[in-house]
């Protein structure tokens, strides 16, 4: 039997463990929201479910800082083992509290629920990257994810399953919980142990000060200030949607309580979904131009949710659409929070993000009170008015994470295109890369964005005159021309525009006319310029050869359609070339790799 067990990964384990704690706490909150509604009556549903929102998220609030410092300081894997200790005993006050029908009591039980999921998070996130490769996070937290609105999926299904089949008997229901939590704890002694971060930081008692040191760090990594930002939106959409849920089914569709908890497992079924999704899009890098396109999505859906509110049939793929949204969303999100935060300090910024997160939850329930109390704003109205704050995301993210929409649309425009065969992508290095590249035609700017991964700058020999349409796309990408008067080696603006860009972790691609691209790599590097502004940064140099075919007939219909339409195309990158010292860039290099490997 034991060694039966021991054949599973420890990421496994972990997977097992956080679900049937996601489980328990959705499990667990409706029950209390139901118990509640049946003390104090259905006309205070929507009091129930703000103050039951509220003091879910306040223990995330304030010990979120704490948590994370913990995280970093000790081994990631004793905390988790703890928290599911924590967790048996607080379901068996659950127990009590039914059983003695105290209102004051289940919401002592669900704060301490929460202040175990509080400790718990920055553990259950931060060790992910110290059980699986790096290159496999953005499918483990895909997976995670999915795994977690599973959690919420069967919790919202078994809360009301367990109200009916019990006839309301809370105190069965809590028992059931109690088991989850035994077995969740039991998967939790099989994940393996990992060292401490080997971080020596101090508790910060005082937490604002803590969680605004932690932004203070996440200000200076590119993007990941954003990435935390836009994670506490989702979350915000995402509490609200839970919340809001019940009083639109019965107000808006004539459901009672229950059929309305039943209603919100589809949009935990799209989140899943999207999650899976996000992760199948992103492979093996963090896609952070889905973003956007999630935003948009889910503004879409929520007004649509809003406007056939009346209508069944319409609702369940609007609420279903809500949630794969939210999913191909967040995943990106929450990846690179985990992939770019600093190693030693990445318990405490996965804890400054809960805190922002759960900040959105509290929102959440602010203005599920508002709506109802203060504005008379309808439920079904409330979906609209997040619509509304969700595209006001969608322009944000469309902004801030530009350069990824840009290259993901090309990506997919480059499929389209071209049947393209890539070579030497072994030769391109995990840090900015300055390309040189022979320049044909619009379309290999697609190409470019298409072969690689990474962020790109394009600077291109202005020898022709350009359409205004093709004007236009140029300065979409943000391309730079270089004037024919005066040569990049000898332009110092251009250079310092290049060095700029690459300081930021930014490719940059220089198209020249010249089809001899090895001859204008030594061109550059024997110009004066040159080396003065970038030689002594040792950024690698890679030349990039591309070439195109033409249209050719094929037998079978597929291949006819694909001849007919894509053109093929080789992109090759050659041998790393150095803008400075070969040694000092290859020692950056090999310990830019190992950070990676680590991180």
């Amino acid at each position: 039997m034991f060694s039966f067990l021991h054949r599973f990964s420890s990421f496994t384990y972990l997977n097992i463990t956080q679900f049937l704690g996601a489980l328990n706490d959705n499990i667990y909150k409706l029950l209390i929201v139901y118990f509640l509604i049946q003390l104090l009556g259905i006309e205070y549903s929507h009091e129930i479910l703000a103050s039951t929102g509220a003091t879910f998220v306040i223990p995330f609030l304030l010990f979120s800082a704490i948590s994370g410092t913990l995280a970093d300081r000790i081994s990631k894997r004793d905390i988790i083992v703890m928290t599911k200790i924590l967790e048996v005993v607080i379901m068996g006050l659950a127990v009590c509290a039914f059983a003695f029908q105290s209102i004051w009591g289940s919401y002592v039980v669900l704060f301490l629920l929460a202040t175990q999921s509080a400790i718990f998070g920055p553990s259950k996130y931060g060790i992910v990257p110290e059980l699986i490769k790096a290159e496999k996070i953005t499918k483990a937290n895909g997976l995670m994810t999915s795994c977690t609105f599973l959690a919420i999926i069967l919790g919202t299904f078994l809360s009301s399953f367990l109200i009916q089949i019990t006839m309301r008997n809370f105190v069965v229901s809590a028992i059931f919980c109690t088991f989850i939590a035994l077995v969740g704890m039991v998967a939790s002694f099989y994940i393996e142990q990992t060292p401490p971060a080997g971080c020596s930081k101090k508790f910060e008692w005082f937490f604002l000060r803590e969680i605004y040191h932690s932004l203070k760090i996440a200000r200076a990594e590119i993007s990941l200030l954003p990435a935390i930002l836009g994670a506490a939106f989702f979350m915000f959409v995402g509490a609200f949607t839970q919340l809001n849920i019940i009083p639109f089914a019965m107000h808006s569709l004539n459901l009672s309580d229950i059929q309305g908890g039943y209603l919100f497992f589809l949009t935990a079924l799209g989140i899943g979904a999207g999650a899976l999704l996000a992760g199948k899009i992103s492979g093996k890098i963090v896609e952070l131009g889905l973003v956007p396109f999630g935003a948009i999505g889910i503004a879409i859906s929520a007004v649509a949710l809003s406007y056939f509110s009346d209508n069944l049939w319409a609702v369940i793929p609007c609420v279903t659409l809500l949630g794969v949204f939210g999913g191909i969303f967040e995943i990106p999100l929450d990846s690179y929070i985990q992939v770019i935060s600093p190693k030693k300090s990445r318990g405490q910024m996965v804890a400054a993000a809960n805190f922002i997160s759960f900040i959105g939850v509290l929102l959440a329930s602010a203005l599920i009170y508002l709506n109802t109390e203060v504005f008379g704003i309808a439920s079904n109205q409330g979906f609209a008015l997040v619509g509304f704050f969700s595209a006001i995301v969608a322009i944000i993210f469309a902004f801030q994470f530009f350069d990824y929409v840009t290259r993901l649309i090309a990506t997919i425009l480059s499929k389209f295109h071209f049947n393209s065969h890539l070579e030497g992508c072994q030769n391109i290095p995990d840090c900015a890369v300055l390309y040189v590249c022979s320049h044909r035609a619009w379309n290999d700017t697609l190409l470019l964005l298409s072969a690689q991964r990474r962020r790109i700058r394009f600077f291109i020999e202005r020898e022709q005159s350009h359409t205004p349409w093709l004007s236009w796309l140029y300065r979409l990408l943000r391309v730079i021309f270089i004037p024919s008067i005066e040569p990049l080696e000898k332009n110092e603006q251009c250079l310092e525009a290049i060095l700029r860009d690459l300081q930021k972790g930014i490719s940059v691609c220089i198209f020249v006319e010249n089809e001899d691209v090895q001859a204008e790599v030594a061109r550059l590097q024997s110009s004066t310029h040159f080396n003065t502004i970038l030689g002594g940064q040792n950024y690698p140099v890679i030349p990039v050869f591309i070439k195109k075919g033409d249209k050719t007939a094929k037998d079978s219909w597929w291949s006819c359609l694909q001849a007919k339409y894509q053109v093929p195309a080789s992109v090759v990158f050659g041998k790393i070339f150095y803008s400075g010292n070969p040694s000092t860039l290859q020692a950056r290099h090999e310990h830019a790799i190992v950070d990676n490997e680590e991180n």
